[in-house]
């Protein structure tokens, strides 16, 4: 075998060797959270899952949860249930700065009200021209004396964080054929996660 066959057959299985890291790495992380989140939430009543079968307590809890929103959101008296626990937990002293913080934090994200729902550009820099992808969260800004701005949230890359800034209208870009989902996985992905289509997905500014 000469070195240039080796080489060759050296470069082969080093391909092919990341090339699997490629299919079983998220494959074997995807599985590796799902297991991580269920066992987190099975030893919160470590007994009930070692009783019956692992797994039951991460069940109840969906179930459960499940229940709860469905009674909450369906019925009169589960809706006045729920109103009166949320309005006692805002209005106690200490748990209401908490409570009030993580539930604005997660209704951005899910149910009827979340706010990252409109995705945009911002121009960032004028030359060269820099554009960055954020989410309109709040169109009119004058009752805080920022007439003509509004704020868009600025995700970061590869991590859950990111910022707000004010902004003037004029210097934002509304996506157009682009949903949240798409933006924000575009965002969080440093771009890697394209928009999967060839055609122009904003308008242009006037």
């Amino acid at each position: 075998m000469t070195k240039k066959q080796f080489e060759k057959i050296l470069n082969t299985l080093a391909k092919s060797f990341f090339q699997g890291l490629l299919i079983i790495g998220p494959f074997a992380l995807t599985v590796w959270i799902i297991w991580y989140i269920v066992s987190s939430i099975d030893n919160i009543i470590p007994s009930l899952s070692e009783q019956f079968y692992p797994g039951i307590t991460f069940l109840i809890v969906i179930c459960s949860t499940t229940l709860i929103g469905y009674v909450g959101s369906k019925f009169i008296l589960g809706r006045v249930i729920v109103d009166s626990f949320d309005y006692l937990l805002e209005h106690t002293p200490g748990i209401k700065f908490i409570y009030t913080s993580l539930k604005d934090v997660m209704t951005s994200f899910v149910g009827d009200k979340k706010k990252f729902n409109q995705p945009v550009l911002i121009k960032t820099s004028n030359d060269p021209d820099v554009w960055r992808i954020g989410f309109l969260t709040q169109s009119d800004l004058s009752s805080v004396g920022f007439p003509n701005y509004v704020s868009v949230y600025l995700p970061h890359s590869y991590a859950v964080s990111g910022w707000v800034v004010f902004v003037l209208a004029n210097n934002i870009v509304i996506l157009e054929n682009v949903s949240a989902a798409q933006a924000m996985k575009f965002a969080v992905s440093g771009g890697v996660a394209g928009f999967h289509s060839d055609d122009n997905v904003f308008k242009a500014p006037e």
